[in-house]
């Protein structure tokens, strides 16, 4: 049989793992067939990379999906975090939105099945450099340099595994490339076109297999560039994944946030500079603040595009803002921000401009979520005090653990929102009350920044807060289904279900 692999070459990236999913056209692809991705080296032996240029020129392209293709990492993940918990309401009325917010999301929904395609097309991406950069035969690519790149490339599927694994549960652990498709070896490759779903254990598993063997050689923290995938990032994502996996460790959740400590990280004394604009609005406030570990930055001529999905773009003012946007704060979480006194954090996350709809509130006094208000925002993916309440909630969870300690981090939380009151006695000496103290306080903390439904599942509080909402918010709609534990992970697209016999669906959908 001849080689059929440069056909699968026209498709999406996804396609070069396994031949399972339809050939779907992408905005801006950024990894197409080129002399760099494709080559052949002196001797005309087709290989991955035919030198350092060629690494390095992919090396951009990962880092790229930071800043270029943000919808699926970033828009569609506030999406689900927020409007899927009591944090917000879909905001637009748009059919493939609205499911978030009513508990109504199928298979056939096309923010699910372009986040799963998308995802995978960056392990793709990542698994290229990570199985290919060993047999580069260009020697002025140094073995520390290919080490440190691997290590970055790992960071970065590690990244894209954790949102997976949160969102779907047991996915398709891909971490090599399909061979060529020949007779004598389609029994061979046939497995890694057509992958079957891992478990979740066994997905945080590589995780942490990456993250272990990345913290190594990965670069260290750059105060002066937090764009990087560097060793803090690797200490941050462990932090999170054993704070999160099915099989906890809270002693290395304290542990790695203590290292990201180590390596310089702390509050920034005014919660305005991680959000804020300058007095003109021509920039942001400040990047790669002492909080940021990991952000994507933006500049004049290449802005955040999806800044105007959310509200108004304070560098260009009435841009794209004749339609209802996405993610509107609801009443129940502006409520928890006024019960609170929290005047700082609720005016760094909240706005109000008078708009020509609406959806959830009257036209001229509308909310929208601030975190992202300018085309030169950066986008934090991971900042410090998340990390330092994942290490209040290990005090509080773990055997033996300190709920006076976990106090403390969050009264330090506080106090940085204009000096908040300490968390009294009486909820500094029960379990109970102190994890639903951190609660609130990751909640007022963390809003629009994809945190809260995790916290929910993470925390088993889904249908606790989420099945009674709507007799304590009235501009909630009505839920299609009551939430129950088959709600926790999205279901799978149909259409990878149709096109790959060995995936199954996830129970419930």
């Amino acid at each position: 049989m001849k080689k059929i692999k440069h056909i699968f070459l026209q498709c999406l990236p996804l396609i070069l793992l396994f031949g399972a999913y339809s050939c779907n056209l992408v905005r801006d692809p950024l990894d197409t067939y080129s002399d760099v991705t494709e080559s052949v080296d002196e001797n005309g032996v087709k290989v991955a990379f035919k030198d350092k240029a060629a690494v390095q020129s992919h090396m951009v392209t990962l880092y790229n999906q930071m800043r270029e293709r943000q919808e699926h990492w970033y828009l569609d993940l506030l999406a689900i975090s927020e409007s899927h918990s009591d944090n917000a309401y879909a905001g637009t009325t748009g059919a493939e939105v609205v499911p978030y917010e009513t508990n109504a999301i199928e298979g056939s929904n096309s923010i699910v099945n372009r986040d799963w395609n998308r995802y995978l097309e960056d392990v793709a991406r990542a698994n290229k450099l990570i199985v290919n950069i060993d047999q580069v035969q260009d020697q002025t690519l140094t073995i520390a340099e290919r080490q440190q790149y691997k290590s970055e490339a790992q960071i970065f599927r590690s990244m894209i595994f954790f949102d997976m694994v949160r969102l779907w549960g047991a996915i398709p652990l891909i971490i090599t490339e399909a061979g060529d498709i020949k007779s004598e070896t389609i029994g061979d490759v046939y497995k890694d076109y057509f992958p079957k779903q891992s478990t979740e254990l066994e997905v945080y598993k590589q995780i942490e297999k990456d993250l272990l063997e990345a913290v190594v050689s990965a670069p260290a923290n750059n105060n002066a560039d937090k764009t990087r995938f560097s060793k803090s990032v690797a200490r941050a994502l462990l932090a999170k994944i054993y704070a999160e996996k099915p099989i906890r460790d809270y002693d290395k959740v304290i542990q790695y946030c203590d290292e990201l400590s180590a390596d310089g990280f702390d509050l920034v004394d005014d919660y305005s500079n991680l959000f804020g604009t300058n007095a003109t609005n021509t920039d942001v406030k400040m990047r790669n603040t002492q909080e940021s570990i990991l952000e994507a930055q933006f500049f004049s001529g290449s802005g955040n595009w999806v800044t105007w999905m959310f509200g108004r773009d304070l560098a260009n003012y009435n841009n794209n803002f004749t339609w209802a946007k996405w993610v509107t704060p609801s009443r129940d979480l502006i409520k928890a921000f006024q019960n609170e006194g929290d005047v700082v954090r609720y005016q760094q996350s909240i706005v109000y401009y008078e708009t020509t709809w609406s959806n959830h509130y009257p036209s001229n006094n509308y909310p929208f979520m601030y975190k992202c208000r300018s085309a030169y925002n950066s986008i934090i993916k991971f900042r410090f005090a998340d990390i330092l309440l994942l290490k209040a909630e290990a005090l509080i969870m773990k055997d033996g653990g300190s709920l006076s300690a976990a106090a403390d981090i969050i009264d330090r939380i506080r106090q940085r929102a204009g000096g908040l009151a300490k968390l009294n006695g009486s909820t500094r000496s029960d379990k109970e009350a102190m994890t639903l103290a951190l609660l609130k306080e990751r909640r007022l903390e963390l809003a629009f920044e994809g945190q809260r439904w995790f916290d929910l599942v993470r925390l088993n509080r889904v249908e606790q807060v989420m099945n009674n909402l709507s007799t304590k918010d009235s501009g909630r709609k009505p839920l299609a289904y009551r939430y129950g534990p088959t709600s926790y992970k999205l279901p799978i697209p149909q259409a990878v279900i149709d096109q790959n016999p060995n995936i199954v669906q996830n129970p419930g959908y």
